[in-house]
């Protein structure tokens, strides 16, 4: 079974990989930080600034690789680690499909305040959008 875990690094998300590594240590798990693009920003922008995309996520890399050496104990756990760049709901959801998941982790919620209100919530549309079992860690 393969268990994603979606990853932004705020304290609902860092509570659903204590969660995977603590439910599903048996199973393959993967981490995916997804590096937020901005809104407004086109294909074509997006092929002028790969470069910059490229380093955003070596650094949401190495950032995941710190956080998860201080949230669990990895021994014994088959995971490996993965960023993209996007929508966050999205992306959790297309790496699902692309890659045969089959169950996502997701805290319950990332962003507080104005952002989380303009921008909608990203576990709720992960839940609505997903193509298998999703669960919602508080």
């Amino acid at each position: 079974m393969k268990v994603l875990v979606a990853y932004d690094g705020s304290a609902p998300a860092q509570k659903a990989v204590e969660y995977a590594f603590d439910e599903y240590a048996d199973e393959e798990i993967i981490l995916l930080r997804v590096v937020e693009l901005a809104d407004g920003y086109t294909e074509a922008s997006i092929r002028a600034i790969q470069d910059l995309l490229d380093d955003r996520e070596e650094e949401a890399a190495a950032r995941l690789r710190e956080d998860l050496m201080e949230l669990v104990d990895t021994s014994g756990v088959d995971f490996q680690m993965d960023v993209a760049s996007g929508d966050p709901a999205r992306e959790v959801v297309e790496y699902a499909e692309e890659n045969d998941v089959d169950h996502i982790l997701v805290g319950s919620h990332g962003r507080q305040g104005v952002s989380r209100i303009l921008l909608g919530s990203v576990a709720e549309r992960i839940v609505r959008r997903a193509p298998v079992s999703v669960t919602l860690v508080r």
